[in-house]
């Protein structure tokens, strides 16, 4: 550990200082680099202890028993010309021991200029301050731009966003520079679709994207759904996520994520995305979205569960590949795709996403312009977190 950690409570306990914050419809500890353990199993402990994992209520930690509330963020000051903070996102599983690095959080992302506000990691500016955020899981550079008033970012706005009660201070978040960000390439295969093969002979199509973070399309319907299901419905059906597992890990393996799919089971990388046209539906609220309020309508799963609404970079990604011809995302969204915004249907609403498209050669040519979302961040809370000292 390092200095600035703490001994409480007769050395039996180490403190950490953290700050918890919800940023988009996710939750995380954030941390300052330098107060933590550096990278390696040690930090991972340390994050696990934190965060009560491995636990289905994680009740002796701070995390919140589903994966969009255990979440973390690592924050300092950046080193690269580029960038004003360096940003490592850590996802803690809540049902497997494990610490996840391999991709970002959109959401999560979103709280990244706040946090670096108020910790004075950068100039406040009022009435807008720009913070270049490189996110060191996938080597890409963020732009978010935050609201600012008496040296500290802005909480009170009339920003909404799905899945989130009342309004917020916008925050723009520009994702233009993260095509290819696992894989280099906006389509890992060079092909818009792609057919899968399950061990049970089913060949599944697919369009395996890479903006923001990799993602794994698939048609709801080549699942036998219907593209309204719910999150629990979906997280409960043990056969359906299986299967999506092993999209996903044969997806991951064909684009290089790792050696051979059996490697991974039920993988956070790529996302999964089961996408369909616009149709009314019940959101978890029991409110209803009508057609007409969206472009599409997108599940995502990661690590074996359903999101309860849509990720931030999984958004972004399913953005580029609405504009991307032959994708099955283009497909769904149709003649809609001819707009400067992509409208997603999700569990808890709908979310707008900006993405303005240039075409291209060939369909992986394709570039953007505009690549972009609002979100809203607000720190709840801020202290010390503690950890039994065999942690350390």
């Amino acid at each position: 550990m390092t200095e600035a950690i703490h001994t409480f409570d007769d050395n039996e306990q180490v403190s950490v200082r953290c700050v918890l914050m919800r940023g988009g419809t996710s939750k995380a500890l954030f941390f300052q680099e330098a107060d933590i353990p550096p990278p390696g199993p040690a930090r991972d402990r340390f994050l696990k202890r934190a965060m009560g994992t491995p636990d289905v209520l994680q009740i002796d930690g701070m995390g919140g028993s589903r994966l969009v509330t255990s979440k973390i963020a690592i924050i300092k000051k950046s080193g690269r010309s580029d960038a004003d903070v360096d940003y490592t996102f850590a996802q803690a599983d809540v049902e497997r021991d494990r610490i996840g690095y391999d991709a970002n959080c959109g959401n999560i992302s979103s709280a990244v200029a706040p946090f670096a506000v108020d910790e004075g990691l950068v100039a406040a500016i009022e009435p807008l301050t720009t913070v270049r955020i490189h996110n060191t899981n996938t080597g890409t550079l963020l732009v978010s731009k935050v609201q600012v008033k008496n040296g500290k970012a802005r909480v009170l706005g009339d920003c909404a966003i799905a899945g989130v009660p009342g309004t917020g201070a916008e925050i723009l978040m520009d994702y233009t520079d993260t095509l290819g960000a696992k894989t280099g390439k906006l389509l890992p295969t060079g092909q818009p679709v792609d057919t899968i093969t399950l061990e049970d002979g089913h060949r599944i199509e697919v369009s395996i994207v890479d903006a923001a973070t990799p993602c794994v399309f698939i048609a709801a319907n080549s699942l036998g759904l219907t593209g309204s299901e719910l999150p629990s419905e979906i997280s409960a059906d043990r056969a359906l996520i299986e299967t999506i597992g092993e999209i996903q890990s044969k997806a991951g393996a064909r684009i290089g994520l790792y050696k051979h799919w059996k490697d991974m089971h039920l993988p956070g990388l790529p996302l999964a995305v089961m996408v369909a046209p616009p149709a009314d539906y019940a959101d978890t609220n029991r409110k209803t979205v009508k057609a007409a309020d969206c472009d599409l309508r997108a599940r995502l799963v990661f690590l074996g569960k359903c999101h309860d609404s849509m990720a931030g970079t999984g958004s972004m990604c399913a953005a580029a590949a609405s504009r991307v011809p032959g994708t099955l995302v283009n497909t769904a969204v149709g003649e809609r795709a001819g707009t400067d915004t992509l409208r997603i249907g999700h569990p808890l609403g709908v979310m707008t996403v900006k993405v303005v498209a240039r075409a291209g050669d060939t369909p992986g040519s394709t570039r953007f312009d505009a690549l972009g979302l609002q979100r809203t961040a607000r720190r709840l809370m801020d202290g010390m977190v503690y950890v039994p000292r065999e942690a350390d």
